[in-house]
C-alpha cells in the first residue's frame, strides 16, 4: 500500500463518522463526542502488529491521562488489511488490555474495510455498519459507553435497526452514499 498523509486518513475517517455513521445514526452516542471534539484521531504508521500492539498501548495510555477525550479512534492503514487477520489481533489486543488491567475501564469495538458479520456473504449489506475507509481499533470509556447505554431506550434494538437500514439501503444505495466520503 503506498503511504497516505496522517492527515488524509483522518480526514477521510471523520467524514466516514460524519456523513455516513452520524447521518445514518448507526451509532447513537457518537455525534455528542464528534460535535464536542472529544474524539482523538490516531493515526499507526506500523507495519507490523508488534508495532501497532505499541501504538495501542500509547492510545491507552493517552486516553487515560486525558479525561476530556471520551474516545480513540486508532486507524492503521498499512496493517491488518485482511479481514481474518483483524479479527485475529483483535482477540490478541483484547487479551494485552485485560492482562493489564484495563478490562472494565476501556473497551474495543471493530471497524474493518472487509468487516464481515459471521455466516453473511462478504458483500452483504449488514456488513457496512462496521465497515470503515481503514482498519482501526476504537476505544470506548466503558463508564461512559454505560451511562450512555443506561439513558438509551431500546439499545438492544439498535443492531438490528441498523442491519434493517442498511438492507432497505441496499448494497447500490450504501455505495451511493459512501461514494466521496471516503
Amino acid at each position: 500500500m503506498k503511504h497516505l498523509s496522517s492527515e488524509a486518513v483522518v480526514e477521510a475517517t471523520e467524514r466516514w463518522l460524519r456523513d455516513f455513521v452520524v447521518v445514518l445514526d448507526l451509532c447513537p452516542f457518537a455525534r455528542f463526542p464528534l460535535e464536542a471534539g472529544r474524539i482523538a484521531f490516531t493515526v499507526s504508521v506500523a507495519r507490523d502488529t508488534e508495532r501497532l500492539t505499541e501504538d495501542l498501548l500509547e492510545a491507552i495510555y493517552s486516553l487515560e491521562q486525558k479525561p476530556d477525550i471520551e474516545t480513540t479512534l486508532l486507524i492503521h492503514p498499512y496493517v491488518l488489511a485482511e479481514f481474518d487477520g483483524y479479527l485475529n489481533y483483535l482477540d490478541t489486543a483484547e487479551a494485552i488490555m485485560a492482562h493489564l488491567g484495563y478490562e472494565g475501564i476501556f473497551q474495543l469495538a471493530s471497524f474493518h474495510p472487509d468487516y464481515r458479520f459471521d455466516g453473511e456473504p462478504s458483500d452483504a449489506p449488514a456488513n457496512f455498519t462496521n465497515r470503515s475507509p481503514y482498519p482501526m481499533l476504537h476505544l470506548l470509556r466503558e463508564a461512559s459507553l454505560t451511562q450512555a447505554i443506561d439513558a438509551y431506550p431500546d439499545i438492544d434494538e439498535v443492531p438490528q435497526r441498523n442491519i434493517h437500514k442498511m438492507r432497505e439501503l441496499g448494497l447500490e444505495g450504501i455505495k451511493a452514499k459512501l461514494n466521496g466520503i471516503v
